[in-house]
């Protein structure tokens, strides 16, 4: 009998070795659920190239586009839970969107947290006319202008739609939102001073303020960014004390994903940043390092749900506005 269970456990493990080399064989797909070219299919392949390495098998990057990243995210909780496909995932496609719009899908219950991703903060930006030049003559120059003054988003419900709000909320002072379908369109307007300010990503227009086709008066963070380190944050240029709004990235997985396949992805992940090189092309980017205290997959779901308890009722709040 002892013989028996032996030589079955040999041929289990066997069996074990095989399904991890086919595995192994078997690509990695990391979803964007964004158009290619934007800064988050930048961050994903630049991580993908990194996690090859020391996964040891081909990870391809896939943009499935459309529904404010709904569609992408959507197809990724589909998936089969092998740990074979990855959603790069957000506050929105994972948290704001189930209020913005119906959802075929629960963006919490349906997804296991794999890795914080480098997030952004936002950049206040207006354009070049505008008469004020800090952040404080900012805020009077809105409150004399009222609604008359435009902020252009990249479309309702979104973050920075919210970060608008929040800023209306926190100064008291109600001015006007122009959506528009996507950053290159807002930017294009925002040049030609079709609008006035707006809450932007650092990424994509970081090199504009750095051009002065733009101005920028502050960064949404607790502290300067690296890679932009010129620009101050809101706590000092005055006027927005403690006013933190930016888009944080994560990897997600379909429900019910092996946690030992998760703790595999979440190890790739954190090595691929911890590349010197990688870090230094993100930063590059605009972007900023998860902290260290997110690292694991327990801490980012309990990041989400707490991000998810700040916005719910702001986006609530915005949409029933919107209906009266």
């Amino acid at each position: 009998m002892k013989r028996l269970l032996a030589l079955s456990l040999v041929a289990l493990a066997g069996v074990a070795t095989v399904a991890s080399a086919q595995e192994a064989s078997r690509p990695l797909t990391i979803v964007v659920p964004y158009p290619p070219g934007g800064v988050t299919d930048a961050m994903a392949r630049l991580l993908g190239e990194k996690m090859q390495e020391s996964l040891g098998q081909t990870v391809i990057v896939e943009n499935i586009g459309g529904g404010a990243g709904a569609i992408g995210v959507g197809r990724v909780a589909r998936s089969a839970p092998d740990g074979l496909t990855l959603a790069l995932g957000n506050i929105e496609t994972n948290g704001t969107n189930a209020i913005s719009q119906p959802l075929n899908f629960d963006v919490i219950k349906d997804f296991e947290p794999v890795a914080t991703l480098p997030s952004y903060p936002f950049l206040i930006v207006s354009k070049n006319a505008l008469p004020a030049k800090t952040l404080p003559e900012l805020i009077a120059w809105l409150g004399k202008t009222g609604e008359k003054a435009f902020q252009g988003t990249v479309g309702a419900g979104s973050i920075q739609h919210l970060c608008g709000l929040r800023m209306q909320e926190q100064l008291g002072i109600k001015w006007s939102f122009v959506p528009y379908r996507g950053g290159a369109a807002a930017m294009t307007d925002l040049l030609a001073g079709q609008f006035d300010i707006m809450c932007t990503a650092t990424g994509s227009f970081l090199p504009q303020v750095r051009a002065g086709a733009i101005r920028a008066y502050a960064v949404t963070a607790k502290t300067r960014l690296e890679g932009a380190p010129e620009i101050p944050t809101v706590d000092e240029a005055g006027g927005l004390a403690g006013f933190h709004v930016g888009v944080w990235n994560a990897f997600f997985a379909a429900k019910g994903t092996p946690p030992a396949m998760v703790a595999r992805l979440n190890a790739a992940s954190n090595k691929a940043m911890a590349d010197p090189g990688l870090r230094k092309r993100v930063i590059d980017m605009g972007l900023e390092m998860p902290p260290p205290d997110l690292a694991t997959p327990g801490a980012l779901g309990a990041y989400q749900r707490a991000e998810v308890g700040t916005w719910w009722p702001i986006m609530k709040k915005a949409m029933e506005g919107a209906e009266k």
